[in-house]
């Protein structure tokens, strides 16, 4: 039989990655996908490229073309580049990688929603576990860059649900209450040695330069807790009407790890 796989969500500030990680110590067998490494069904933190794009991209930088070479995938007609994880210091190479992700409006909504829903039906795997693979950046997208109407996403979230079918998973949602107090730390602990703010100001400027963030004043931290709190009042309802027997809700960094297992072990 096989074994069951876990999809971690929750807003940012949940403590996705710390549960990632008691999660596969607990399930030292399973094989973990976090943002940025090459993932069956998610594309964060990746280029997605034709076969002439990643020439050209090789071509772009040929200090680095093995370093590229490496942590590149084909997928049929597609070349799959874990850009992030490729530590180099030329000048906006992340930058320029970044154009090439499906997310972020770079497709348009029709070919996007192409791209997810064939991963995932292609997907068969057990034994695995997801960092935020089914919604923060695939919701993000729709949000902040399609400017999608909540029945919209609701929409897409069934026809995903149909996709995944029968698979055997389960979605491992770390609910925040606290939005503001969890955005609070997540800044402290994403700063360098000296205090200064590394992914607060990438966030703000992500949400202030989105088709959304410009057409609703979504700006500073003000803007940001609106946001997460519709986001989050989404993703309630989605679990609620669709995914709701596939779905362990755990209040974020508030649980006993032994209450987890204790459900973990009902799937196994």
């Amino acid at each position: 039989m096989k074994r069951t796989n876990y999809f971690i969500e929750g807003l940012q500030g949940a403590g996705k990655s710390t549960f990632v990680q008691r999660l596969s110590e607990y399930l030292s067998d399973y094989k973990v996908f976090r943002e940025g490494d090459y993932s069956p069904v998610e594309l964060a933190w990746c280029a997605y490229v034709t076969e002439e794009q990643y020439h050209h991209v090789l071509s772009d930088y040929p200090s680095i073309k093995e370093e590229i070479k490496a942590k590149t995938f084909t997928e049929g007609e597609r070349e799959i580049i874990c850009y992030t994880q490729i530590l180099t210091d030329i000048p906006d190479f992340h930058k320029n990688l970044e154009k090439f992700e499906i997310y972020n409006g770079n497709l348009d909504r029709e070919s996007f929603e192409k791209v997810i829903f064939e991963r995932f039906q292609r997907w068969d795997g057990e034994g695995q576990i997801f960092e935020c693979s089914i919604f923060q950046n695939i919701i993000e997208n729709q949000m902040l860059y399609f400017m999608m109407s909540d029945e919209e996403i609701l929409d897409f979230y069934k026809r995903l649900k149909n996709i995944l079918g029968n698979k055997k998973y389960k979605i491992i949602y770390l609910d925040v209450e606290d939005i503001s107090g969890g955005i609070d730390v997540i800044r402290k602990e994403r700063s360098d040695d000296q205090g200064n703010e590394l992914w607060f100001p990438l966030m703000i400027r992500y949400l202030e330069e989105s088709p959304c963030g410009k057409a609703h004043a979504l700006t500073g931290l003000e803007g940001l807790l609106v946001h997460l709190e519709h986001r989050r009042n989404l993703e309630r309802r989605i679990i609620d009407e669709i995914f709701r027997e596939n779905v362990i809700v755990v209040r974020a960094k508030d649980y006993r790890w032994e209450d987890v297992v204790e459900l973990l072990n009902m799937f196994q």
